[in-house]
């Protein structure tokens, strides 16, 4: 994604400091949002324009940024909200996507990580919009339920429950019964264990 340009609007040297914090700890977010609106938008290209949007919203609402509150959390909401909008607008579901949004979460040996996250990404997309939106948020980005309750909008039970039933789903389409089923099959352990000792 290319840079954003936020600009700086003339301000007064009092406002300056919160404005400065406000500008980094936004574009601090930015990766983590940006992985996110992949997993809604299921393209880059669309995500890409999801998170130019929802900056841009940010950047002009920057006086209902509550100081002290999650900045992540405020601009997950923003985005979340301005998917579904393009949604509802456009009144069809997006396409299917050709990357995905996971690509940089850490893994095995390079090799296995690239099957098992190829795997993972095409068992992920056949979760529901909820299932897959819920363990993303609490998998991936790392929100408590209570933050992405509140993201999406829903009960925190009903979070746990969408996040739940995801796992389930998750492991059944995976075959996963620990985290031994990940990696290396039996054959090629050893070698992996050798060379690359403390795995």
């Amino acid at each position: 994604m290319g840079q954003i340009d936020v600009g700086t609007p003339e301000i007064s040297p009092v406002a300056a400091p919160a404005l400065f914090n406000f500008k980094r700890e936004m574009l601090a977010v930015l990766p983590s949002l940006r992985a996110f609106a992949v997993s809604l938008a299921r393209r880059h290209d669309k995500a890409d324009d999801l998170v130019q949007e929802t900056v841009m919203k940010a950047w002009g609402k920057q006086e209902s940024f509550q100081p002290g509150t999650s900045m992540r959390a405020w601009l997950f909401t923003i985005l979340r909200n301005e998917f579904y909008s393009q949604m509802r607008r456009k009144g069809r579901e997006l396409p299917d996507p050709d990357g995905v949004f996971a690509g940089n979460l850490a893994t095995h040996p390079e090799q296995y990580g690239k099957l098992d996250m190829a795997d993972f990404k095409a068992a992920l997309d056949t979760l529901p919009d909820d299932q897959r939106e819920a363990i993303v948020l609490i998998g991936a980005s790392g929100f408590s339920y209570e933050e992405a309750a509140e993201i999406a909008g829903v009960a925190v039970g009903t979070i746990k429950s969408r996040v739940n039933r995801a796992r389930v789903k998750l492991q059944e389409l995976l075959a996963v019964d620990g985290e031994s089923d990940y990696g290396p099959d039996e054959t090629s352990r050893p070698l992996v264990n050798k060379a690359f000792p403390g795995r």
